[in-house]
């Protein structure tokens, strides 16, 4: 075992002791029962839709148990580092209202929330445990590792650095020093209990009790001394921020599972308390007839900006991911299921399926619930960042938004839901808008083309139309115009009539309200005729059959 003197020697000579941060981060000042949740993102990429159903439960848990959620930026593998992720962080948790309790710009008392400014607390700890002998230099090269395994998995043993084959474990102190002395790189590894073979249990708040093997291996906990800062590795770090920041349940993804044991360990050695595991099964994703984890490479749904630049209404997505986590919450209405908590207990084992068109039916049915000034005022919102132009279209045409959104919805007993998300309401509701609006060209148009009625016969139906024209009150009475126009024009009355002698009539009833419906909003699918000729006005509307009618 190395001299104190020795070991001291290699950290900063002012470097505090364990007892200084044990009083620095005191116990929390919490209601029995509270829950301390913390959400810890990498700044290696964009933020996951998993990040975020992880921060609801995270978030819903602690706030509702009088406890704290804090998010701590877990940025000890700088070299993996991406720009700009940090931003996007803050930028989705305020997008969905997951801010935490405390964070890097909320601050808190139990701070700094990057574990990359955290250096001389690890070094605290890891200095302890080379004093008692539970943690060891290690000198062992890239190519020494290599070998080791490749000798493990020639003789079918399990790989690893650990007993015989972990070469610095009970290296004298003398070569240690004089590798010290010679300036060469070096690692700190933990001395893990040997009593290979042996079982450990813990129980899980998801999933119950577990048994494991036990960990053999002298996993790194401070990486090497030719890196600056001096960070630690996640297993270790994890482990002395939990601890100092007085985090009592830590839920995180099931692959973390395999991990418990070396965190127990760790625990152990550094006299923590234990603290509570819940392991969330991850989010998974239909492919042919079978399911794999949701991927950030292969699935654009996987980015929380996909649901930010779509224009998802953040209650549907977080009623979603409710429901993805208590299969009870997603038969509740909306507004209870925000306001009912999440339960641990109630989570499966099985990764819940991401299903898109599921979503977007939750999304229409909650936008439909809306009122029309509340929807513009939420389209406006999203359209600020990604259609700039839209903004000054709704702002210059505020009334006319509000009539348009008013059609087939307020007072309707089934509501219009075909709008889904804010990027949708350019497809949805533009052609109400002169600006949005794409005319008709000619009787050519293609879409007007695709009819199959003659030009010469289109430009005599619009053009009687117009001539005609009275802006109606009742719809029938409106609609009774465009049957007017089409028996003039001889018309089938319906299209059991034209099935009969289809060269008898230019098309049937059908055709003619078509070439009305495309002049005026440029497709073969709408909303009622009349009530957006409401909406439009009568000058609006006949000026949009300009180009049939000269």
């Amino acid at each position: 075992m190395l001299d104190r003197v020795v070991i001291d020697a290699l950290f900063p000579a002012d470097l505090p002791e364990p007892e200084h941060w044990e009083q620095h981060y005191p116990a929390r000042p919490l209601p029995a029962g509270a829950q301390v949740t913390r959400f810890g993102p990498s700044p290696t990429g964009f933020v996951h839709i998993g990040g975020i159903y992880v921060a609801t439960i995270d978030q819903d848990i602690a706030r509702r148990s009088d406890g704290r959620y804090l998010v701590r930026v877990e940025d000890t593998d700088q070299s993996r580092e991406v720009e700009g992720a940090l931003e996007q962080f803050e930028r989705g948790f305020t997008y969905f209202g997951l801010q935490a309790d405390e964070d890097t710009l909320r601050g808190g008392d139990y701070g700094p929330y990057q574990q990359s400014a955290r250096e001389q607390i690890y070094l605290t700890y890891v200095r302890h445990l080379l004093r008692e002998g539970r943690a060891y230099i290690d000198f062992a090269t890239k190519d020494e590792l290599a070998s080791i395994t490749a000798r493990q998995q020639a003789t079918k043993l399990p790989t690893g650095y650990y007993g015989s084959w972990a070469i610095w474990r009970d290296a004298s102190a003398e070569d240690v020093k004089a590798k010290l002395d010679a300036g060469e790189p070096w690692v700190v590894r933990f001395r893990a209990p040997d009593d290979t073979g042996a079982r450990v249990h813990f129980t899980d708040a998801i999933r119950g009790k577990i048994e494991a093997e036990a960990n053999r291996n002298d996993v790194v906990i401070l990486k090497s001394s030719e890196q600056s800062p001096r960070l630690p590795t996640y297993h270790f770090a994890h482990a002395v921020d939990d601890h100092l920041m007085r985090v009592n349940l830590v839920i995180r993804g099931d692959e973390w599972i395999s991990s418990v044991p070396v965190h127990q360990q760790l625990f152990d050695a550094l006299g923590f308390e234990p603290i509570t595991y819940a392991h969330i099964a991850p989010l998974m994703k239909q492919e042919g007839g079978s399911k794999r984890k949701l991927s950030k490479r292969k699935d654009p749904e996987a980015s929380v900006d996909f649901y930010i630049e779509a224009g998802y209404p953040v209650e549907a997505v977080l009623y979603y991911l409710r429901g993805l986590a208590n299969g009870r919450l997603a038969e509740l209405p909306l507004a209870q299921a925000l306001d009912e908590p999440i339960n641990l207990a109630e989570m499966g084992v099985a990764g819940p399926l991401v299903d898109l068109v599921k979503l977007d039916d939750i999304s229409a049915d909650h936008i439909a619930t809306l009122s029309g000034a509340e929807i513009l005022a939420a389209v406006r919102t999203w359209a600020q960042r990604f259609d700039p132009e839209l903004v000054s279209v709704l702002e210059s045409s505020e009334e006319l938004a509000l009539r348009a959104l008013a059609v087939e919805r307020e007072g309707a007993e089934n509501p219009r839901k075909d709008l889904k998300k804010w990027s949708e309401f350019r497809a949805v509701y533009g052609f109400f808008f002169p600006q949005l609006h794409a005319p008709v060209t000619g009787p050519d148009d293609e879409r007007i083309a695709a009819l199959g009625v003659a030009p010469d016969v289109v430009r005599a139906v619009a053009s009687d139309f117009v001539a005609n024209y009275r802006q109606l009150d009742d719809g029938q009475e409106w609609f009774q115009q465009i049957r007017d126009v089409a028996a003039k024009h001889g018309f089938a009355k319906n299209a059991k009539e034209l099935k009969k002698d289809p060269d008898a009539f230019p098309g049937s009833i059908r055709e003619a309200s078509q070439i009305i419906r495309i002049a005026i909003t440029g497709s073969t699918r709408s909303p009622d005729l009349h009530s957006i000729t409401q909406a439009l006005g009568k000058e609006e509307t006949l000026r949009r059959f300009s180009a049939l009618t000269n």
